[in-house]
């Protein structure tokens, strides 16, 4: 296969004969087409943790963007958790760990499991009383099989010591009783024993672990001990995480967290505790990541909240329901330090809190993303890069010939001129140019072409039309198509019908 073409470098298309010969860029900052100024003031916000609100029109890549700078972080270095307090239960404690910390309670946790041995490698007499050999014929097989599969008797431990003069009676007897009780273990789950090594005697346990057997020696058993001493906890905000959080349309609870309910209270014996009940929002989640909030305005007062959380870089999560069991319990200071990037339209910025604004301004930045770029040799490049990205993203349909780039990159000059009214441009709306490409992949899949050819181009533009231009085009005017669809009473109570029936003729819309 020949090598790929850098297309943001070598920007003749000339040089490249199908969309599969695009280079797509490593870096996912360089994927985003024609907003060099918010792309660099990106870079700038991974690097120094700043804030972002990306102001413009959807489909201009402003998520993009914002996942983008995501990649740019490092990887989170602290672990949160809800620690049991018992003195008072319903005041759960937080504890955060540094990625050292994690580690080695891992690799302690890791000695306290013990080791893994076959059922070979152990005691004879430890092997027969977990289940794994049979007393009889000294075959071995699975715990879970009742009856030696090679004598066919009971591997049931009787428990009869050697030498008991009711020993036979008494073993038929078991054997009989784990036939007849298919839930009766054939072995015990766990034995203690001792060994010794040089001139100490140590205690060893032996435990079932599936097919094999754990064996704890007297330093795994020393570290399990200490493991169990510790408080009982919950992770809310693993080490291991995806550092972008998408919370855009997401409710007061996914945003700020809760505690769940519980209808004994949290009752020692018959509830869950506290602790195990707190759920974590989003906001605690973006921890050491990007929160990122689309349609920002559309959270109304929770917006107050999220500046909160950045002032403090924490935010205290607590039941929000009154008639829960968890509205008692309420955990203080969980870590929230969130490089947030918000986006809105222009017409919704005055709905955007002014103090969230100012904190944004104060310790980041505020983007008006471009609509449009120039229509020069290095912008149709990056629109074909642009193609390329768009075909390998999907999955689902062939690359794209060079006459058929020609022909989108001829439909985003088209756009440029129609929407935004600019000359030797081409647009950055990209959703809705992603969609024609999706739409003429589409058809050359349907028709069985290795390749987007140009006349799949041309017949996506019709069918990627919107609704109201379909309606156009079938009655020539929007309300004319709404006049069609709807009923003689809704045609009364329509503000078309009031102008056209109750005004004069030389006032009715038209």
């Amino acid at each position: 296969m020949s090598e790929k073409v850098d297309i943001q470098s070598e920007v003749d298309l000339r040089s490249i004969t199908t969309t599969a010969e695009i280079l797509i860029p490593r870096d996912p900052l360089k994927r985003v087409i024609g907003q060099d100024e918010a792309v660099e003031l990106a870079r700038i916000a991974a690097r120094q943790r700043r804030h972002l609100l990306l102001v413009g029109p959807p489909g201009t890549g402003k998520s993009m963007i914002a996942q983008a700078l995501a990649l740019h972080l490092p990887k989170p270095r602290e672990e949160v958790r809800i620690v049991h307090n018992p003195e008072n239960p319903e005041r759960p404690l937080v504890e955060v760990k540094r990625e050292e910390e994690v580690g080695r309670e891992k690799e302690a946790r890791g000695s306290a499991e013990g080791e893994l041995v076959e059922p070979t490698a152990a005691p004879v007499h430890v092997a027969e009383r977990l289940g794994y050999r049979c007393r009889s014929c000294s075959a071995y097989s699975s715990p879970q099989e009742r009856s030696c599969p090679s004598c066919g008797k009971s591997k049931a431990d009787t428990g009869v010591q050697p030498g008991n003069p009711f020993g036979d009676l008494l073993g038929n007897l078991m054997e009989s009783m784990a036939t007849a009780a298919p839930g009766l273990n054939v072995g015990k789950e766990k034995v203690t024993t001792t060994r010794r090594r040089g001139d100490k005697e140590e205690v060893v346990v032996f435990e079932r672990a599936g097919e094999k057997i754990r064996m704890l020696d007297q330093e795994a058993l020393e570290r399990r001990r200490e493991v169990e001493r510790q408080r009982p906890r919950k992770v809310i905000v693993p080490l291991e995480r995806n550092p972008f959080v998408l919370a855009t349309g997401a409710s007061e609870t996914e945003l700020l967290g809760d505690v769940r309910h519980d209808p004994f209270g949290g009752h020692s014996q018959l509830g869950t505790q506290p602790y195990e009940r707190v759920i974590p929002g989003a906001v605690h989640e973006a921890h050491e990541g990007v929160l990122f909030l689309d349609e920002i305005s559309h959270l109304g007062p929770l917006q107050r909240y999220i500046l909160t959380a950045m002032q403090e870089r924490r935010a205290p999560i607590s039941g929000r329901n009154p008639q829960s069991a968890g509205a008692s319990v309420k955990v203080d200071a969980v870590p929230a330090n969130f490089i947030l990037v918000a986006a809105c339209n222009i017409q919704d910025l005055e709905q955007v809190l002014s103090p969230l604004r100012s904190r944004i301004s104060g310790d980041g930045y505020e983007v008006l993303v471009e609509t449009t770029m120039p229509d020069d040799d290095i912008n149709r490049a990056r629109m074909a890069q642009f193609i390329a990205q768009e075909i390998v993203t999907d999955g689902r349909i062939p690359h794209a010939s060079r006459s058929a780039i020609d022909l989108v990159i001829k439909e985003a000059r088209t756009r440029a001129r129609i929407i935004d009214g600019k000359e030797n441009a081409l647009t950055l709306r990209l959703r809705e140019l992603g969609g024609l490409i999706r739409a003429a992949g589409d058809l050359a899949v349907e028709n069985g072409d290795a390749l987007i050819e140009e006349r799949h181009v041309l017949a996506a533009q019709r069918r990627s039309r919107t609704a109201e231009e379909q309606i156009r085009e079938r009655y020539g005017t929007y309300m004319k198509g709404l006049g069609t669809d709807i009923s003689s009473a809704q045609k009364e109570k329509s503000p078309y019908y009031f102008w056209n029936e109750h005004l004069k003729d030389d006032q009715a819309y038209h």
